[in-house]
């Protein structure tokens, strides 16, 4: 009985507590407005949910009915949504009741004027909107938060124009024309007026700092790729810069501008002619090589190294110009399709004349390239044993570049037959660098040395271990070679595995007629063994290594197609992906191929990266 006058006593003084609050909130309401309540179930609001104090889960679209009661109890929680509703439902004498007793209710909250304003817009009393307006311009004071608020209001109810008038009406009165001009500018462009938006991102005011990657930021979400756009900017900067030849903000849009329509050729005529007229001695050309290097512009970045070069030597940047023009050579090099001889040459005597002028290069990473452009294009291993041989004599050579050049010279004794100086050369990285990557990937060229000779025992043997390596690609390639040697011995039968092993051997020797006979025979005697799969891998990556990619493409669809289930179907459709990317430059097949390994090969170990780019070319990001 006890229990039961307690649950009475508390569903009264709940009634008593609810008929008190909307007895305050109605007193809070000014003489002479109300709200009229509509209590028409059927007009529905259907694009918003209201989840309030009252009822914790509304399921159901609510009804203007249903807003007016909960504002009666909790204004402030659906205001927003409730005149929404009422100029859907076009009551808009009872949304300007409402916009009214909420600037009653809010003395401090000009923004409402924009309500008030845009509730007349729709009732098409222009005047009056434009009172609201102009009413909410002239509260304006300077404040830099009020001035983006009052902004942003305008913006969020279509009045772009008067969000125009607020920025300049509070540039004004800070006296400060320009302060505005990057949210001036977009603006601008919303409205379809360019020009004006080109003029805000020009203005330079001397001695101010200019964000100009922001304006570049700004500037590509105006103009995009259109090359009339594009074309509109180019000339109002070129008119900028007549008027003030020696502006450098005006130089370095209009080389942006340049880059971004892929003229790059045009970007350096502009970066010389700045670069000259300001006695830099070479620096800016010297940025921007190395950012048309990132944009595998690589003539272009030669030639401007070349700029700095003419210079003369005496010149601060004479040397870094001299190693960044061989580094990008070669870079050009490794990334032709069509290797030339004479290019090749060419390069050779520029690296001998650099190393000769400098000795210190041997020192540096230039002699990897200088010592692979011997051995892996010119042919000639024995003079890059030399090179690495010297860079290794160097005091200043550190030690991670020492064992680093160690393991190139073991590859290029392997290149000339030298399989003992070779081993030797790897088991002494493996000593120096025990604990580390260097050391793993020393031991994984002794296992993968042991497999060329077909001691297939003592290269399990270190394989095992590798495949647990820190490194994820010596991991990795430990565990290819592993299930390569155990799938494809069959009946204790070594021989098409041990001349696997040495056509392999032969590519790397870049003997690849010899290694192209020897797989044919392989094919002949075995037709249908299990290296059928790895005898293809091997043929695509030789029709790489020539640039024939249509070629290349036809055998990795052939073990996709055919061996799509065995280990090297994601190496397949990773490299498929790679030569379109990369080297035919087909962009929406080098999608189709990286979104079919993150799907048919989830736990690929190529799927982060394969996720990056595409990522990448969906976005069309830019270099």
């Amino acid at each position: 009985m006890r229990k039961r006058m307690n649950s009475v006593r508390l569903v009264l003084l709940g009634i008593l507590l609810l008929f008190l609050r909307q007895a305050a909130v109605a007193q809070e309401q000014p003489a002479g407005v109300s709200i009229t309540p509509i209590y028409d179930s059927t007009e529905k609001v259907a694009d918003k949910e209201v989840v309030h104090n009252i009822s914790p889960k509304v399921t159901e679209p609510v009804s203007i009915a249903k807003y007016a009661e909960i504002y009666g109890i909790n204004p402030d929680s659906v205001y927003d949504e409730y005149l929404k509703a009422l100029i859907e439902a076009k009551q808009y004498k009872d949304a300007e009741k409402l916009v009214q007793v909420q600037m009653a209710r809010n003395k401090r909250n000009p923004l409402l004027h924009v309500d008030l304003g845009k509730v007349y817009a729709w009732e098409k009393k222009y005047d009056k909107a434009t009172q609201q307006f102009d009413s909410l311009l002239l509260m304006i004071n300077g404040a830099d938060i009020f001035t983006q608020s009052v902004a942003n209001a305008f913006i969020e109810s279509g009045n772009e124009d008067y969000a125009i008038r607020a920025y300049q009406k509070a540039a004004q009165l800070l006296n400060v024309s320009y302060y505005y001009n990057l949210p001036l500018a977009k603006l601008y462009d919303k409205c379809g007026q360019l020009d004006q938006a080109i003029d805000m991102l020009l203005v330079f005011i001397p001695g101010q700092g200019v964000n100009l990657e922001g304006v570049k930021t700004l500037l590509l979400e105006m103009l995009g790729n259109d090359p009339v756009k594009l074309q509109q900017m180019q000339k109002a900067i070129i008119k900028k810069i007549n008027e003030d030849p020696g502006n450098a903000y005006y130089a370095e849009l209009l080389t942006w501008i340049y880059t971004q329509k892929d003229d790059w050729d045009g970007a350096l005529i502009q970066i010389e002619a700045v670069d000259e007229r300001n006695k830099e001695n070479g620096r800016r050309l010297f940025d921007f090589a190395h950012q048309a290097t990132l944009a595998k512009q690589y003539a272009t970045a030669a030639k401007a190294y070349d700029d700095i070069i003419n210079q003369g030597k005496d010149l601060p940047f004479y040397l870094s110009a001299m190693s960044e023009k061989l580094n990008v050579s070669f870079t050009a090099l490794v990334n032709d399709t069509v290797i030339d001889s004479a290019v090749v040459n060419n390069l050779v005597k520029l690296y001998d004349t650099f190393a000769a002028a400098d000795p210190a290069v041997y020192s540096t990473h230039t002699v990897s390239d200088y010592a692979a452009l011997e051995a892996q294009y010119a042919g000639n291993a024995p003079k890059a044993i030399e090179i690495l041989q010297k860079a290794l004599g160097m005091p200043d050579t550190r030690r991670e570049l020492a064992g680093q050049l160690k393991l190139q010279m073991g590859d290029y004794y392997l290149l000339c037959g030298q399989v003992w100086d070779a081993s030797l050369t790897y088991s002494q990285v493996d000593k120096e660098f025990k604990q580390d990557a260097l050391g793993e990937d020393a031991r994984f060229r002794n296992a993968k040395l042991a497999y060329y000779r077909g001691d297939f025992e003592w290269a399990q043997k270190q394989l095992s271990v590798l495949k647990a390596a820190t490194s994820e690609l010596i991991a990795n390639d430990a565990l290819y070679l592993s299930v390569l040697i155990t799938e494809n011995v069959e009946d204790s039968n070594y021989y098409p595995l041990e001349r696997f092993a040495h056509a392999d051997l032969l590519l790397f020797q870049n003997k690849d007629k010899e290694a192209e006979a020897l797989l044919d025979s392989i094919n002949k005697a075995f037709p249908k063994h299990p290296l059928n799969d790895d005898i293809i891998m091997l043929r695509a990556d030789l029709a790489t290594k020539r640039h024939d990619f249509t070629k290349a493409i036809a055998y990795l669809k052939t073990i996709y197609e055919q061996y799509g289930q065995d280990v090297l179907g994601d190496d397949a459709v990773y490299k498929m992906a790679e030569i379109y990317h990369n080297n035919l430059h087909q962009n929406e097949q080098a999608k189709h191929y990286y979104e079919q390994l993150i799907i048919d090969y989830p736990g690929s170990t190529y799927v982060q990266e394969a996720r990056q780019k595409l990522a990448e070319l969906n976005n069309n990001v830019l270099p």
